[in-house]
């Protein structure tokens, strides 16, 4: 487990941009249950979240198309509802961080680790504003 004076600023820069926080799974299971769209970021203190991740995320959001519904959990900080989240991203194995969007429940979208590490911010945007443009 992280400590929360490392990990409240790397929150923050989702948090304060719109992004709902979900501590518990009780949270995720509501969240992930919604209708419409719902972006899912699973956060994480790696230099691949802080350098390419959390800005490609933020960055996504001033296209014309947006998800409805916000929503982050954090690896290494928010345990238990991190394992629910990625319940909900099988078949994907878990990675940290990740980005899914769902439509009506239902992932129709998924950036592991793999897609993000070595990537430039603005590319994880270009991939998720597609994204967006098809489900949103």
């Amino acid at each position: 487990m992280y400590p929360t004076d490392l990990v409240m600023p790397m929150k923050a820069e989702l948090t304060d941009k719109g992004f709902q926080d979900l501590k518990t799974p009780a949270q995720v299971e509501d969240a992930l249950k919604q209708s419409g769209t719902t972006l899912l970021v699973i956060n994480s203190v790696c230099g691949c979240a802080a350098g390419a991740a959390r800005p490609g995320v933020v960055y996504s959001l001033t296209g014309d198309k947006k998800p409805d519904h916000l929503t982050t959990v954090f690896a290494g900080f928010d345990t238990e509802a991190v394992v629910e989240a990625r319940k909900h991203l099988a078949p994907f194995p878990p990675s940290s961080p990740c980005v899914a969007l769902f439509k009506d429940g239902e992932l129709v979208h998924m950036l592991e680790r793999h897609h993000i590490e070595g990537n430039p911010a603005g590319a994880i945007a270009a991939n998720l504003q597609a994204a967006y443009d098809e489900y949103c």
